[in-house]
Protein backbone atom coordinates (compact mmCIF):
# COMPACT_ATOMS: atom_id res chain seq x y z
CA UNK A 1 0.00 0.00 0.00
CA UNK A 2 1.33 3.72 -0.70
CA UNK A 3 2.52 5.71 1.49
CA UNK A 4 1.37 9.29 1.82
CA UNK A 5 4.35 11.57 1.81
CA UNK A 6 4.46 14.89 4.09
CA UNK A 7 7.29 17.60 2.52
CA UNK A 8 8.50 19.43 5.25
CA UNK A 9 10.39 23.46 4.62
CA UNK A 10 11.97 25.93 6.39
CA UNK A 11 11.81 29.41 4.95
CA UNK A 12 13.04 32.72 5.80
CA UNK A 13 12.42 35.37 3.53
CA UNK A 14 11.80 33.36 0.42
CA UNK A 15 9.71 35.30 -1.20
CA UNK A 16 11.31 35.20 -4.87
CA UNK A 17 11.97 31.32 -4.21
CA UNK A 18 9.14 29.77 -2.57
CA UNK A 19 6.49 29.70 -5.24
CA UNK A 20 9.09 28.03 -7.50
CA UNK A 21 9.63 25.31 -4.64
CA UNK A 22 6.25 24.89 -3.88
CA UNK A 23 5.50 24.37 -7.91
CA UNK A 24 7.32 21.14 -8.18
CA UNK A 25 5.72 19.47 -5.25
CA UNK A 26 2.40 18.39 -6.48
CA UNK A 27 2.97 14.59 -6.04
CA UNK A 28 3.23 15.11 -2.17
CA UNK A 29 0.24 14.76 0.05
CA UNK A 30 1.38 17.41 2.54
CA UNK A 31 3.13 20.63 2.54
CA UNK A 32 3.83 22.41 6.27
CA UNK A 33 6.20 25.31 5.34
CA UNK A 34 7.45 26.61 8.93
CA UNK A 35 8.48 30.33 8.33
CA UNK A 36 10.86 32.30 11.14
CA UNK A 37 8.67 34.98 12.73
CA UNK A 38 11.17 37.34 12.05
CA UNK A 39 10.23 37.07 8.11
CA UNK A 40 9.78 40.59 6.54
CA UNK A 41 8.41 39.26 2.95
CA UNK A 42 5.68 37.55 1.75
CA UNK A 43 6.64 34.28 2.12
CA UNK A 44 4.13 33.54 3.82
CA UNK A 45 1.27 34.37 2.28
CA UNK A 46 2.66 33.18 -1.01
CA UNK A 47 2.56 29.66 0.59
CA UNK A 48 -0.75 29.59 1.87
CA UNK A 49 -2.17 31.03 -1.11
CA UNK A 50 -0.48 27.48 -2.60
CA UNK A 51 -2.47 25.59 -0.13
CA UNK A 52 0.33 24.91 1.69
CA UNK A 53 0.24 24.49 6.17
CA UNK A 54 1.92 27.42 7.27
CA UNK A 55 3.40 28.17 10.79
CA UNK A 56 5.17 30.99 12.24
CA UNK A 57 7.84 29.58 14.47
CA UNK A 58 10.81 31.68 16.38
CA UNK A 59 14.10 30.66 14.71
CA UNK A 60 15.50 28.07 16.88
CA UNK A 61 18.76 26.95 15.13
CA UNK A 62 18.85 24.98 11.81
CA UNK A 63 18.93 21.86 12.89
CA UNK A 64 16.06 22.20 15.95
CA UNK A 65 13.99 24.20 13.53
CA UNK A 66 13.65 21.64 10.81
CA UNK A 67 12.76 18.80 13.21
CA UNK A 68 9.94 20.84 14.65
CA UNK A 69 9.04 20.99 10.52
CA UNK A 70 9.03 17.26 10.62
CA UNK A 71 7.50 16.46 13.55
CA UNK A 72 4.30 18.68 12.67
CA UNK A 73 3.73 16.60 9.37
CA UNK A 74 0.83 14.14 9.82
CA UNK A 75 2.85 11.56 7.58
CA UNK A 76 5.29 8.86 8.56
CA UNK A 77 7.78 9.42 5.35
CA UNK A 78 8.77 13.32 4.89
CA UNK A 79 10.66 15.22 2.27
CA UNK A 80 12.75 17.62 3.54
CA UNK A 81 13.72 20.52 1.50
CA UNK A 82 14.66 24.19 1.96
CA UNK A 83 12.95 26.72 -0.43
CA UNK A 84 15.29 27.34 -2.95
CA UNK A 85 15.72 23.69 -4.19
CA UNK A 86 13.06 22.02 -6.65
CA UNK A 87 12.17 18.65 -7.51
CA UNK A 88 12.34 17.27 -11.25
CA UNK A 89 9.56 15.86 -12.51
CA UNK A 90 11.97 12.66 -12.69
CA UNK A 91 12.52 12.79 -9.54
CA UNK A 92 8.91 12.82 -8.09
CA UNK A 93 7.64 10.32 -10.51
CA UNK A 94 10.63 7.67 -8.88
CA UNK A 95 9.83 8.79 -5.03
CA UNK A 96 6.36 8.01 -5.52
CA UNK A 97 7.70 4.54 -6.83
CA UNK A 98 9.88 4.21 -4.20
CA UNK A 99 6.96 4.63 -1.49
CA UNK A 100 4.21 2.02 -3.26
CA UNK A 101 5.21 0.26 -0.97
CA UNK A 102 7.74 1.63 1.16
CA UNK A 103 10.51 -0.79 1.84
CA UNK A 104 10.51 -1.63 5.46
CA UNK A 105 14.18 -2.22 5.61
CA UNK A 106 14.98 1.26 4.15
CA UNK A 107 14.53 4.27 6.62
CA UNK A 108 15.82 6.93 5.00
CA UNK A 109 17.01 7.72 1.23
CA UNK A 110 19.78 10.08 -0.09
CA UNK A 111 19.60 12.22 -3.10
CA UNK A 112 22.13 13.43 -5.65
CA UNK A 113 22.07 17.38 -5.55
CA UNK A 114 22.84 19.71 -8.26
CA UNK A 115 24.00 23.21 -6.98
CA UNK A 116 22.98 25.67 -10.00
CA UNK A 117 24.54 29.30 -9.67
CA UNK A 118 23.60 31.68 -12.22
CA UNK A 119 21.54 29.32 -13.87
CA UNK A 120 24.86 27.13 -14.09
CA UNK A 121 24.90 23.60 -12.90
CA UNK A 122 28.32 23.95 -10.93
CA UNK A 123 30.01 20.56 -11.65
CA UNK A 124 33.67 21.53 -9.73
CA UNK A 125 34.74 23.06 -6.62
CA UNK A 126 33.13 20.34 -4.29
CA UNK A 127 29.70 21.06 -5.69
CA UNK A 128 29.22 18.04 -7.23
CA UNK A 129 28.16 15.08 -6.26
CA UNK A 130 26.36 16.44 -3.98
CA UNK A 131 24.67 13.64 -1.93
CA UNK A 132 21.67 14.99 0.71
CA UNK A 133 20.09 12.85 2.87
CA UNK A 134 16.25 14.20 2.23
CA UNK A 135 14.03 11.22 2.21
CA UNK A 136 13.05 10.19 5.64
CA UNK A 137 11.30 7.66 7.77
CA UNK A 138 10.41 10.43 10.62
CA UNK A 139 9.70 7.40 13.32
CA UNK A 140 13.35 6.14 12.47
CA UNK A 141 15.47 8.93 13.19
CA UNK A 142 16.26 12.99 14.09
CA UNK A 143 18.08 15.59 13.53
CA UNK A 144 21.99 15.92 14.78
CA UNK A 145 22.17 18.73 17.55
CA UNK A 146 25.02 20.74 15.58
CA UNK A 147 24.53 24.75 15.52
CA UNK A 148 25.81 24.24 11.45
CA UNK A 149 25.85 21.47 8.34
CA UNK A 150 23.07 19.64 10.61
CA UNK A 151 22.30 15.98 9.67
CA UNK A 152 19.63 13.42 9.92
CA UNK A 153 20.42 10.58 11.84
CA UNK A 154 18.39 7.50 11.17
CA UNK A 155 17.96 4.30 13.28
CA UNK A 156 17.73 2.27 10.30
CA UNK A 157 19.47 1.49 6.88
CA UNK A 158 20.38 4.40 4.52
CA UNK A 159 19.89 4.24 0.58
CA UNK A 160 21.91 5.44 -1.86
CA UNK A 161 19.62 6.71 -5.23
CA UNK A 162 20.49 8.65 -8.07
CA UNK A 163 17.60 10.50 -7.74
CA UNK A 164 18.53 14.53 -8.16
CA UNK A 165 16.92 17.36 -6.60
CA UNK A 166 17.86 21.16 -8.08
CA UNK A 167 19.47 23.33 -5.86
CA UNK A 168 19.44 27.21 -6.23
CA UNK A 169 21.57 28.43 -3.06
CA UNK A 170 22.48 31.43 -3.81
CA UNK A 171 21.26 34.40 -5.19
CA UNK A 172 24.24 36.44 -5.72
CA UNK A 173 27.77 36.49 -4.20
CA UNK A 174 26.62 39.47 -1.74
CA UNK A 175 24.34 36.00 -0.72
CA UNK A 176 27.09 34.08 -0.73
CA UNK A 177 29.28 36.32 1.20
CA UNK A 178 26.78 36.98 3.53
CA UNK A 179 26.35 32.67 4.48
CA UNK A 180 29.85 32.94 5.11
CA UNK A 181 29.87 34.56 7.72
CA UNK A 182 26.31 33.23 9.21
CA UNK A 183 28.01 29.49 9.02
CA UNK A 184 31.64 30.55 10.08
CA UNK A 185 30.11 32.46 13.37
CA UNK A 186 28.28 29.06 13.95
CA UNK A 187 31.17 26.84 13.01
CA UNK A 188 33.22 28.69 15.25
CA UNK A 189 30.51 28.60 18.47
CA UNK A 190 30.35 24.73 17.95
CA UNK A 191 34.08 24.11 18.03
CA UNK A 192 34.50 26.96 21.15
CA UNK A 193 31.78 24.13 22.71
CA UNK A 194 33.66 21.39 21.79
CA UNK A 195 36.59 22.77 23.70
CA UNK A 196 38.77 23.22 20.38
CA UNK A 197 41.41 26.63 19.78
CA UNK A 198 43.21 28.33 17.33
CA UNK A 199 46.80 29.76 17.63
CA UNK A 200 47.42 32.60 14.89
CA UNK A 201 48.36 30.69 12.01
CA UNK A 202 45.34 28.50 12.21
CA UNK A 203 43.23 30.81 10.29
CA UNK A 204 45.67 31.21 7.79
CA UNK A 205 46.70 27.78 7.17
CA UNK A 206 43.04 26.58 6.96
CA UNK A 207 42.14 29.19 4.47
CA UNK A 208 45.40 28.40 1.99
CA UNK A 209 44.88 25.14 2.22
CA UNK A 210 40.80 25.27 1.63
CA UNK A 211 41.52 27.60 -1.64
CA UNK A 212 44.31 25.38 -3.23
CA UNK A 213 41.55 22.28 -2.31
CA UNK A 214 38.38 24.44 -4.25
CA UNK A 215 40.66 25.77 -6.62
CA UNK A 216 42.88 23.60 -7.98
CA UNK A 217 42.30 20.05 -6.15
CA UNK A 218 38.31 20.00 -6.85
CA UNK A 219 39.23 21.89 -10.38
CA UNK A 220 37.26 24.82 -9.72
CA UNK A 221 39.95 26.45 -11.48
CA UNK A 222 37.61 25.14 -15.22
CA UNK A 223 34.56 26.90 -13.30
CA UNK A 224 35.51 30.12 -14.62
CA UNK A 225 34.76 33.31 -12.40
CA UNK A 226 32.24 31.63 -10.14
CA UNK A 227 35.16 28.77 -9.89
CA UNK A 228 36.95 31.26 -8.47
CA UNK A 229 34.54 32.97 -6.58
CA UNK A 230 33.35 29.82 -4.90
CA UNK A 231 37.56 29.08 -4.23
CA UNK A 232 37.58 32.52 -2.71
CA UNK A 233 34.66 32.58 -0.71
CA UNK A 234 35.12 29.27 0.53
CA UNK A 235 38.72 30.42 1.75
CA UNK A 236 37.32 33.34 3.35
CA UNK A 237 35.05 30.75 5.24
CA UNK A 238 37.58 28.52 6.06
CA UNK A 239 39.30 31.58 7.38
CA UNK A 240 36.93 33.14 9.39
CA UNK A 241 35.73 30.19 11.00
CA UNK A 242 39.39 29.69 13.01
CA UNK A 243 39.59 33.58 13.69
CA UNK A 244 36.54 33.33 15.19
CA UNK A 245 37.42 30.87 17.16
CA UNK A 246 40.08 31.99 18.12
CA UNK A 247 38.36 35.22 18.92
CA UNK A 248 36.21 33.32 21.11
CA UNK A 249 38.86 31.85 23.26
CA UNK A 250 41.24 35.34 23.73
CA UNK A 251 38.09 36.28 24.65
CA UNK A 252 37.28 33.96 27.09
CA UNK A 253 40.68 34.38 28.59
CA UNK A 254 40.04 37.97 29.20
Amino acid sequence: MKAPLSVAIVAKNEADRISACIDTLGFADEVIVVVDDSSSDETLSIAQSHGCQTICKKWMGYARQKQFAVDMCRNQWVLILDADERIPDPTAEAIQRLLDPPDPEVAAYSLLRKNILHGRWIRRCGWWPDRVLRLVDKTRGAYSHDLVHEQWVTEGAVKEISLVLEHYSFRNYADMLDKLQNYSTLAAHQMFQEGRSASWWTPISHGAWMFIRTYILELGILAGFDGFMISILNAGGSFMKYAKLRELRLSGLS
